[in-house]
């Protein structure tokens, strides 16, 4: 056989080239991650009642159990009564989910910002945002403005106190994996070492019981708590918040989650138009002034 022409050959490995080329341009690209896209960017992936969440049609929020007042009412997240049960659902109306569309879960609050895939879409239990737990889980911006306060029994020593300096002898409590339990040992900073409990109600059990002098929590909380389950308890004060940011709660979601810009977006939405700040007013209106703690 001769040797092709070296025009044909020429013609021939063009063609050959541009095969591959159209091969490659349609074979699968990595996808890039939610997480890499820029805060608020959702753009059209917010399509209302249509994102990827957990159940096709349906969303996931979880809480932990019980529910207490008055984020939540009579312990029914469902019900849509209290500060974070209405919350969650102004949210998901504007992703375009309505009641009926929305599932509740359990979920402990340790284990709700913990490392490890979530089966929840979002949840809502007065996580705070914190660089830390960003390292594992997603947050939407902040849907409530956070001060912690120091309960104490009427007739203690405690109760008396009228600054920091004063609770520094005192032996004080809070829940587990909370900002409570941090002011406690970053800005008290006791003598003693702080009572951690698992959940709120060992720590309202042991203030009534006299094993701790007092339990801090924030400060809505802590306005149901005397009002309605210690009645012998009061308001000792609150904290000043830390830093120039106010802490605040978000809303947890799975680490690269693409739906943290949509949540986000919808948060954002609820606090531009004054809803968070009417439904703050009609369950936490209680939580106003008490005592500064300085």
């Amino acid at each position: 056989m001769h040797p092709a022409p070296r025009a044909l050959r020429r013609a021939v490995a063009v063609a050959t080239t541009a095969l591959l080329a159209t091969a490659l341009g349609c074979a699968p690209q990595p996808e890039e991650k939610a997480a890499d896209a820029p805060s608020g960017s959702a753009g059209n992936t917010c399509a209302q009642g249509k994102l990827a969440t957990e159940t096709s049609g349906k969303l996931t929020i979880a809480t932990d159990e019980p529910a207490y007042e008055p984020w939540f009412k009579d312990d029914k997240p469902a019900n849509g009564e209290g500060f974070e049960s209405a919350v969650a659902y102004a949210v998901a109306k504007r992703l375009g989910y309505d009641k009926g569309a929305v599932v509740w879960q359990s979920v402990p609050f340790n284990k709700a910002f913990a490392p490890g895939e979530k089966t929840f879409d979002f949840d809502i239990n007065q996580v705070s945002i914190k660089d830390e737990r960003k390292k594992a889980v997603d947050f939407s911006s902040g849907y409530y403005d956070v001060r912690q306060a120091v309960i104490a029994l009427k007739d203690s020593k405690a109760a008396k106190a009228k600054s920091i300096a004063d609770l520094k002898g005192l032996k004080l409590g809070a829940q587990v994996g909370t900002t409570s339990l941090d002011y406690i040992d970053d800005v008290v900073k006791p003598t003693q070492e702080a009572a951690a409990y698992a959940k709120n109600d060992q720590a309202k059990s042991a203030l009534k019981n006299g094993q701790v002098d007092a339990i801090v929590v924030d400060l809505p909380t802590a306005f149901y708590i005397t009002a309605a389950e210690v009645q012998n308890a009061t308001i000792v004060g609150q904290f000043e918040n830390q830093g120039g940011t106010p802490e605040q709660f978000g809303l947890v979601l799975d680490k690269g989650s693409a739906l943290t810009p949509c949540v986000t977006e919808a948060v954002d939405a609820l606090r531009k138009d004054g809803t968070l700040g009417k439904l703050e007013q009609q369950w936490l209106s209680d939580a106003v002034d008490a005592p500064v703690l300085k």
